[in-house]
């Protein structure tokens, strides 16, 4: 895999405060998890660019204050829910015989008969989960889908492999597959419909009632305004 390094500081405190003082100077708080102590730095955000903002897969090396490099691999990486800016990163360290599980981007490569004789190109897993030592992690899958007719698929079982991993999926799973154009209306319209019977609600506030703040019902009002009298005794 290819490697990227990244600059930055130790930090000194990991409280909420200068986590907070961090992310307002536009740096981005880490961890690097997996060796003998966790180390806690923080980059400047516009450092994780290339890292972050790419389907490609790096190693990292992570140099502080001038000292020698940790490599690592990323782990878990947050965002603002409204922002989207990076608000933390987990780094884990590779050694040497150790293995990783990673999600590895799947590419394609040429035209499909099928897609030529008017099929639909269906993409089902664009990443694959593997499990290997480092160097053996490949920076992507390659598909050749050339060969691919109407009614043809690629299963996991079907791809060479280069080098020793593990895949993390079933041996049959389908990859990527032809289908006929008729066919893929159908699970179009199959797919819409799931989702308006998953989105079905009962009826709210039946016999007029409704709900007040804490979950309990309130009485119904007229439409004067006023409560409901109960009815006079007889």
């Amino acid at each position: 895999m290819k490697s990227i390094t990244i600059k930055g500081s130790q930090r000194e405190s990991v409280g909420k405060a200068a986590t907070k003082a961090l992310r307002n100077a536009g740096k981005v708080p880490c961890v690097v998890y997996g060796g003998d102590t966790p180390i806690h730095f923080s980059a400047d955000e516009l450092a994780f660019n290339k890292l972050v903002y790419t389907p490609n897969i790096y190693t990292v090396d992570v140099r502080l204050d001038n000292d020698e490099g940790v490599e690592c691999i990323m782990q878990d990486i947050q965002f603002h829910p409204v922002t989207d800016r990076i608000l933390h990163i987990d780094f884990y360290v590779l050694r040497k015989g150790r293995e990783i599980t990673l999600d590895i981007p799947v590419r394609v490569e040429g035209d499909s008969i099928g897609v030529k004789n008017g099929g639909v190109f269906r993409f089902t897993l664009r990443k694959l989960s593997i499990t290997s030592i480092p160097k053996n992690m490949p920076d992507f899958i390659m598909i050749n889908v050339g060969d691919l007719d109407i009614g043809d698929n690629i299963h996991l079982n079907d791809i060479e492999k280069e080098a020793e991993f593990t895949f993390n999926h079933p041996e049959d799973a389908v990859v990527c597959q032809v289908i006929a154009a008729r066919e893929e209306e159908v699970i179009e319209v199959e797919e819409e419909e799931l989702e308006g019977e998953e989105g079905e609600e009962g009826v709210e506030g039946e016999e007029g009632a409704t709900e007040g703040e804490g979950g309990a019902e309130v009485p119904a009002e007229t439409e004067g305004g006023g409560e409901q009298e109960p009815p006079a005794e007889e």
